[in-house]
């Protein structure tokens, strides 16, 4: 049995059917922006591997502080221990973070930051008297993870978790942000969304804990980027009726939309944020929730007096210095000079795409290339063309987008934008 057919016969991948996986590539090797396979064929990963790897492959800096930190302390509980990887990354992410986020959680992926950001919120409101307040709000066409809670927040219809709803809590769901980013913002609620949040909240605040939302960006549930004062009128309905504000930054952070943060786009802060994918640079799952002072602080006077979450590999010191050299990094290099570089080839090159039958929109952010069909599109039929193309993009849904990562050169732009003109035009 070759590996590609033990692989085929035995694991299971990403959304997949068993008896029917699709075009799957054994990768030898990666560095930079390139993925090596099994046969020679080297691709150009558009995708940053589920937009995580930020600094391309196999960055030296990065693998070089896992192996340092591999010989002296691969892991340690985090109950009771503590170890200077996880407080000189504590000590970064306070630089960078919005600065009323002071208590740093370590959690395991993006979708456990959710779930831990969830059980503070449900935690907080029952901690300070409100045991009632323990659903949440939350818009249309987001996304927030594939674990049990996070799954009741994201669309039931985009967010490819329908067949759960009838076993899922029920949540409050507002429409999606009316008014895209690029658009005039107008001040009438009626127009803006803002009304329809605040009716959800005037009707069920004494049962909601948190508002949970993807600031600016939505991603999987459609690539949708809508205008951030959306966010400053959400702070201050959630202030009025004693609800929490969570920001999924997941997708978003360390430089994808040209702000370090989404959050830095709007004139607020939230009270829990959620961070993941590129926080190690994409090296090693890792992710984290922080928040402020009054929600920590309000846990630990309620009952039991602890925040009841604890992950077996919180806070792992590998995971730890591979997201302080990341992050190392982004401070020594011109990121936002480079993501505006590829916003602007993103811009100018994907074009062409809006005379193309089929195309419903082109959008741009940041480093972030969207090509939204008017039709469903196979990743299937894109991956059989990656070979040819020499660019793995694996599209969903209407969307075929990339994320590349910020080091990609100009004539890697050039053949990523290629790649997707092409599958606009033949799938």
């Amino acid at each position: 049995m070759t590996p590609l057919e033990f692989d085929q016969k035995h694991l299971w991948h990403p959304y997949t059917n068993v008896e029917k996986p699709g075009p799957t590539f054994i990768a030898k090797e990666a560095e930079g922006v390139w993925i090596t396979l099994d046969d020679g064929t080297r691709l150009i990963d558009a995708m940053s591997s589920w937009w995580c790897m930020l600094h391309g492959h196999r960055n030296p800096t990065i693998t070089q502080a896992i192996h340092d930190q591999l010989d002296r302390l691969p892991h340690v509980m985090f109950g009771g221990m503590a170890h200077d990887p996880a407080i000189e990354l504590g000590q970064k992410l306070l630089e960078i973070t919005p600065p009323s986020l002071q208590r740093i959680f370590y959690c395991d992926s993006g979708s456990v930051s959710v779930e831990v950001a969830m059980k503070m919120a449900v935690q907080y409101q029952h901690a300070v008297g409100h045991p009632g307040r323990s659903q949440f709000v939350t818009t249309r066409s987001g996304y927030h993870g594939d674990t049990w809670k996070a799954m009741s927040v994201c669309d039931p219809v985009t967010g490819m978790h329908h067949l759960f709803q009838g076993a899922l809590s029920i949540q409050h769901f507002v429409p999606q942000p009316p008014i895209a980013i690029d658009q005039e913002w107008p001040e009438d609620p009626a127009l803006n969304g803002i009304a329809e949040l605040r009716a959800v909240l005037e009707e069920y605040h004494k049962q909601i804990a948190a508002f949970i939302l993807e600031p600016v960006v939505q991603g999987t549930g459609g690539m949708y980027f809508y205008h951030p004062e959306y966010l400053n009128q959400a702070r201050a309905l959630c202030d009025e009726f004693g609800v929490l504000l969570i920001f999924d930054e997941i997708a978003t952070g360390f430089g994808r939309t040209g702000r370090l943060f989404a959050t830095d786009h709007t004139d607020i802060e939230p009270d829990i944020l959620c961070m993941g994918k590129a926080l190690t640079g994409g090296h090693i799952s890792f992710a984290t929730t922080m928040t402020n002072d009054r929600v920590a602080q309000g846990i630990g006077n309620g009952e039991p007096g602890v925040f009841m979450h604890g992950p077996t590999f919180m806070a792992n010191p590998l995971a730890c210095v591979a997201a302080k050299a990341s992050l190392d990094l982004l401070d020594q290099t011109d990121w936002q000079a480079n993501v505006t570089r590829i916003e602007t080839a993103l811009n100018e090159q994907l074009a062409a795409a809006r005379d193309l039958p089929n195309v419903a929109d082109v959008r741009v952010l940041g480093a972030i290339g969207v090509i939204e069909m008017d039709h469903r599109v196979s990743a299937d039929q894109a991956h059989a063309l990656a070979h040819d193309m020499g660019v793995f993009l694996r599209p969903f849904g209407h969307n075929i987008y990339c994320m590349p990562p910020f080091i990609t050169s100009d004539d890697e732009l050039s053949a990523i934008c290629d790649g997707m003109l092409r599958l606009a035009r033949e799938l």
